[in-house]
Formats: C-alpha cells, structure tokens, sequence
C-alpha cells in the first residue's frame, strides 16, 4: 500500500470553540496516538484528508513540525449533514509491526437464476502488516445455488493477511427468490373475475 503524504500542525488550542475555527480554515482537528506516546494534537488540511479517507485503511506520512509518523485512520468523526470531516483519530504504526483491520468484501459473478444473493456481511477483520494491508477480499458467486452458505473461514484472503473473525460468521449465503405479489391492477381484475364467477354461479343455481 503506498503512502499519501500530510502536512501536520502542532495544535495547542483546544475545545469546541478552537475546534470551529479550525474547521472554518478548512481543516481538521486530529489526535495521533499508540506505541506508548503521549497523544500528539495535530491540524490537518481538510481537502486532503477526505481525499486520503476515500481509501480504506489508508496508510498516511504525517509530516510537519515534530512530526513525522506513520498512522492509519482509527476513527473519523463526520457532519451527519454536510458529511465533512470533523475530526480524526489516528494510530501510530511502524513498518514490519501488525495491525488488526477491517477490510471490505465484495462479490463478483452472478449466483444460479433460481436464487437470491443475501450477504451479511461487507467488512471483515483481518491482521496484516501495517504497510501492507490488502485492499479488500473478493467472493466468486457465479454459479452458486440457493443452500449455498459461506462463511469467513472460507475466505480466500489476501497473502499475508490472517482472519481475526469468527471463521464461523456468515458472509453470503444464496436464499431463494421472494414470491412477488401481483401488482394493484392485477389483484383489482382478479377480484373483478372472481366476482363475475360468483354472479355466473349465483344466476346459474337460480335457472335450476
């Protein structure tokens, strides 16, 4: 995985207020810790960091005055409206160490025509070297038939990765197709007929 380089300032002034004026210079407040420091308060640039959270597990070179670090992203605090970055936590790692990490799974291929793909699961945890962490795992389902079950031990993952999750979890299984209901114009001139046939009976039985 290769690096996205931030520039990173050291940041004395703390609180809701400091952390508003920060963010209206478009940047973003940010705690760096882990390997038994002291958490180092830093001043990220905005735009770069949300391009940098668009990977996941992003591994950032964080340099600046006193600093110059490797971290991975631990926790990223966002506006639930606008959904820019209001705050982030950041873990120190260094090269040849282990980290344990979520990383997506995704599916490729159809599964049998008679079926329905229900994955359970889109993130699974892994451990893995700190600058070599995969990007994802992937799920060949072309084919697969409605019973079909698999679970994270299964998974084929990624040389040098390692499963931390329960290898019995559930990740996909292929379920049958849910039995569609007639649409309203359909029910309307089921009912119609339904009711033509009763009045053809009723007529019927009073001929007799």
């Amino acid at each position: 995985m290769s690096e996205v380089r931030i520039a990173a300032e050291p940041r004395t002034a703390f609180g809701k207020g400091a952390a508003r004026k920060i963010r209206r210079a478009d940047k973003v407040p940010a705690v760096l810790y882990g390997h038994g420091i002291d958490p180092k308060h830093l001043t990220l640039p905005g735009h770069e960091v949300l391009l940098a959270l668009r990977t996941p597990n992003v591994l950032i070179r964080l340099k600046g005055e006193g600093v110059d670090e490797l971290a991975l992203p631990k926790g990223v605090q966002r506006d639930p409206i606008k959904g820019f970055v209001e705050h982030v936590d950041l873990l120190l790692v260094k090269r040849g160490e282990k980290v344990t990490v979520e990383i997506p799974v995704t599916t490729v291929g159809d599964v049998n025509s008679e079926g329905l793909l229900d994955q359970q699961l889109v993130s699974i945890g892994v451990e893995a070297e700190a600058t070599h962490i995969p990007t994802g795992v992937e799920v060949d389902v072309e084919g697969l038939v409605i019973g079909t079950v698999i679970t994270a031990g299964q998974l084929q993952l990624p040389k040098g990765a390692t499963l931390t999750a329960d290898p019995e979890s559930v990740i996909l299984q292929v379920i049958n197709k849910p039995i569609e209901a007639p649409a309203e114009g359909e029910e309307a001139a089921a009912g119609e007929a339904a009711e033509a046939a009763e009045g053809e009976t009723a007529e019927a039985s009073a001929a007799e």
